[in-house]
């Protein structure tokens, strides 16, 4: 293997891990059972006053 086909095969699949990893984390976000999760944590910031 040479380093071009070793760069090339990286600059692939590193361009589908991290889109995949996106993906993953925005239907985590994004999800209806992790919403009371959020607002309590968001909520959580201000009640510690």
């Amino acid at each position: 293997m040479t380093y071009q086909e070793v760069s090339s095969f990286s600059q692939s699949w590193g361009l589908v891990f991290l889109v995949t990893m996106f993906v993953i984390a925005v239907v985590y976000a994004l999800w209806p059972s992790n919403k009371e999760k959020f607002d309590d944590a968001a909520k959580s910031l201000l009640d510690e006053d």
